[in-house]
């Protein structure tokens, strides 16, 4: 090979699969746009391979490069992990974590990470692929969410147990405890990452021959908040996000829904990494 594959061309490598954009790679690397493009070219070179190609105005990794960025990526954690063993000092880390979060916990976990660790970049992005290859290839640090165990490779710790409750709008005409039936003569909005209408309560309601109707779907809970801050919809959110929200007023249900079981899952090679350990510490704390 022409040029030799150091660690900075694999950190270039993974930034450019990442962001499938020059621009986006060097911004992340804190490079000039010319450095990350000669970066680019030394990295075609070395590796016999376009990795990134034109694709009507944008650019996607190659097949090539796809089928290596796992590997790629686990060498850089492994690297790392390496150069963090020795005790870690927060204050002077510097590195980006890419969290997997619903928008419960994002503004605490900002604030403690900044008052310990001001180096460090939390990127955050959003919970619409549950699938745990984002995991395994280190496109995602942490996946903070609802989930199940199942796979041998990842590991996972519960963060806390939520039930479900309702929520209106301070002004709202439905009364204090509303039974099912009051429930239903209002329009709600559900949330669902899949877009899916029907829910736990619509099965809790069939159940005793009472149904609603869902007049919006929206992706996050923060974005039902905000609606049914605004409108005379109901809303069906974690407890501890209604009690956050000074525009709402929340009620139990009087059904039987299951309770939301929140865990925190990273892959079984960022076990020992203590950049790694000290950020699934600080979350934690903060939920």
């Amino acid at each position: 090979m022409p040029d030799q594959l150091d660690l900075n061309l694999l950190r270039v490598f993974d930034a450019l699969v990442q962001d499938s954009s020059v621009t986006a790679a060097a911004e992340r690397l804190h490079l000039s746009i010319p450095a990350a493009s000669r970066a680019l070219a030394r990295l075609r070179r070395a590796v016999g391979d376009p990795v990134l190609v034109r694709a009507g105005r944008g650019m996607v990794p190659t097949p090539f490069a796809l089928r290596i960025a796992p590997r790629v990526r686990s060498l850089l954690d492994e690297a790392a992990a390496l150069v963090n063993a020795k005790e870690l000092d927060p204050a002077e880390l510097r590195r980006t974590f890419t969290i997997r979060v619903n928008d419960g916990v994002v503004t605490s976990l900002v604030a403690a990470v900044a008052a310990q660790a001001p180096g460090v970049v939390l990127r955050f992005v959003p919970e619409g692929d549950e699938s745990v290859e984002a995991l395994r290839d280190g496109r995602v640090d942490l996946d903070i969410g609802a989930g199940q165990d199942g796979e041998a490779d990842i590991r996972s710790t519960v963060l806390f147990t939520e039930r479900l409750v309702g929520v209106v709008r301070t002004g709202s005409p439905l009364g204090q405890r509303p039974t099912p039936r009051q429930l239903c003569r209002h329009p709600h909005v559900s949330v669902s990452r899949r877009g899916r209408v029907r829910g736990p309560l619509d099965d809790a309601l069939q159940a005793i021959g009472l149904s609603r109707h869902v007049a919006a779907v929206v992706p996050f809970f923060s974005a039902a908040t905000q609606l049914v801050a605004s409108s005379d919809y109901v809303g069906l959110v974690p407890r501890r996000l209604a009690e956050q929200h000074a525009g709402l007023r929340w009620f139990p249900i009087g059904l039987d829904l299951p309770e939301i079981e929140a865990r925190m899952r990273w892959h079984a090679r960022l076990d020992a990494d203590p950049a790694q350990r000290w950020l699934r510490e600080v979350v934690a704390s903060c939920v």
